[in-house]
């Protein structure tokens, strides 16, 4: 039965050494917008479908946040429905956090965010202004500028001749990089983050070259009036490897030691799965190649950068144990020293990939029931919509309506739709990205007494090959409709100057709100 807790309650237990998972259920721009500094997000809108990977052990005790809208009591009873036995919802939401005294944060991957600043504010990370970097590159002086995002974002934007190099991959790959110490290497990210991350990295491996991180990233070069590339395909990959592995595994296993990481033996790793009164994640942080092309069962993909980048995506749970896998001992360390660092138990499986490990849990792990909801093709939609006997409800982004929709199709998202049906008696069609989006969607639909629902065979796209009209309203649904959205960073990588400006000073201005127990949170090392 679902328990209620207070905020001054959840708070003293966020301070105690047992596990909990405080779990945001409101929607992208809810969350973005206010919420508990531990509070990691999964949208009710997808609760089913993120909250085993999140929250694998259904015995931890389980808090859901929501803007006391109900949407919490919604999502804890779907969450005991698949297994959890510990749940609570926070009493009053959000606000009653803040009525309580405590700070609520805007924006996302708040502690991994909040953290970089740390490093660089105790640390002292080495850092190059956009306008000094322009000034190197143009005096000719040997430089390598290296991207610590995904190539993806990489690809959208970056600095005029910088190579992406996820952070994840850079200790191992620097040195084919930059294979001259006297070499500059300067890293970059959008904003500060990975910038400051990535050369601290370099920094504490004991990397021989001089390092800083571009402050304020390609943000702050779009600032300075720099034009920055877009469409680029440079890669790491096009520099030949030849660097000595075997030197960087002994330096790279001595610095994870000294802070704390431990190295654990599939055999014990088995043990713990074993344990249910504790949670063990598993981590592969090698590419998503070297993964596909065989990894050790039981382990999920997560690159290392982006692990330590936007921990709160895959690590729901506070105070469980977190096992780090590669195949070179390189990259897994390194992760883990800062996932270490970032409050977690953190281990790296001994041997990688050679240790020969087949994991499994042995208990039960919560598993999302799967509804098969029936569909209906384009065809038979135009039919129904032109005699009246259907209602048609987008489940895709507000965003994506707003680009393009259906012409009777209403904008609804799972929080919402029992308000965008209303007391219709007609069929009720629903049209999402992902048929599981609209499966959970139904759910709730039938709680509510509705029988006729459907899902339109091949969504939105296929609606508009077979020739229904379709519209864009760019205004509708307005931005307080927009839940899934948030609009706070929206703009900082499209020109907007004075978002990109709003962006860093909230970074910047992170380690302003935390409190005493929030900054205790993270047990930075020193220098090595």
């Amino acid at each position: 039965m679902t328990g209620r807790v207070e905020a001054r309650t959840l708070k003293a237990w966020l301070s105690n050494k047992s596990e909990i998972a405080v779990v945001d259920v409101r929607e992208h721009g809810q969350y973005g917008e206010r919420h508990l500094f531990f509070a990691v997000p999964l949208p009710y809108s997808r609760l089913e479908l993120g909250l085993p990977a999140l929250v694998p052990n259904p015995n931890t005790r389980l808090v859901l946040c929501d803007d006391a809208d109900g949407v919490g009591d919604r999502a804890a009873a779907r969450a005991e429905s698949i297994g959890y036995r510990n749940v609570h919802v926070l009493s009053g939401g959000v606000e009653a956090w803040k009525r309580a005294g405590y700070t609520l944060y805007a924006g996302i991957n708040v502690p991994s965010k909040t953290f970089g600043e740390l490093i660089e504010h105790e640390r002292h990370t080495p850092r190059i202004t956009a306008q000094d970097l322009q000034a190197l590159r143009e005096s000719g002086e040997g430089m390598v500028i290296v991207d610590g995002r995904t190539f993806a974002e990489f690809q959208k934007m970056s600095i005029p001749g910088g190579i992406s190099c996820p952070n994840g991959e850079l200790a191992l790959r620097i040195g084919d990089l930059a294979p001259d110490p006297k070499t500059k290497i300067i890293v970059n990210c959008a904003g500060r983050t990975r910038s400051i991350v990535g050369a601290q990295t370099l920094i504490d491996l004991g990397v021989p070259n001089p390092v800083y991180a571009l402050e304020n990233g390609t943000q702050g070069w779009f600032l300075a009036g720099l034009r920055l590339e877009n469409g680029v395909c440079r890669d790491y990959r096009e520099a030949p490897r030849s660097v000595d592995v075997s030197e960087l595994r002994v330096r790279a296993r001595a610095l994870a030691a000294a802070r704390g990481v431990g190295f654990v033996s599939a055999s014990e790793v088995g043990g713990w799965l074993a344990d249910a009164s504790r949670t063990t994640y598993l981590f592969d942080v090698r590419t998503l190649e070297e993964f596909e092309a065989g990894t050790v069962p039981g382990f999920l993909h997560a690159p290392g950068g982006q692990l330590v980048q936007a921990t709160d995506q895959w690590i729901g749970t506070r105070g469980a144990r977190v096992v780090i896998l590669d195949d070179e001992q390189v990259r897994a360390p390194l992760t883990a020293q800062w996932l270490h660092q970032l409050g977690h138990d953190t281990w790296v499986l001994e041997g990688g990939i050679a240790s020969g490990a087949a994991l499994t849990r042995t208990g039960r792990a919560p598993v999302a029931r799967q509804h098969d909801l029936d569909t209906i093709t384009p065809q038979e939609l135009t039919d129904r919509l032109r005699d009246g006997r259907a209602h048609l409800i987008d489940l895709r982004s507000s965003m994506s309506y707003r680009k393009e929709h259906i012409d009777q199709a209403v904008w609804s998202i799972r929080p919402r739709v029992m308000a965008a049906a209303g007391n219709s008696t007609n069929a009720v069609v629903l049209i999402a990205e992902e048929p599981d989006i609209g499966a959970l969607a139904a759910l709730d639909f039938r709680d509510a007494g509705f029988r006729d629902l459907r899902l339109l065979a091949g969504g939105h796209e296929a609606a508009r090959a077979a020739g229904l009209p379709v519209v864009a309203t760019p205004d509708c649904p307005g931005e307080a409709e927009c839940i899934d959205f948030l609009f706070f960073t929206h703009g900082r990588h499209e020109g907007n100057a004075a978002a990109a400006r709003q962006y860093l000073a909230w970074e910047i201005g992170l380690l302003d709100q935390l409190d005493a127990q929030e900054r205790g949170a993270f047990p930075l090392a020193t220098a090595p």
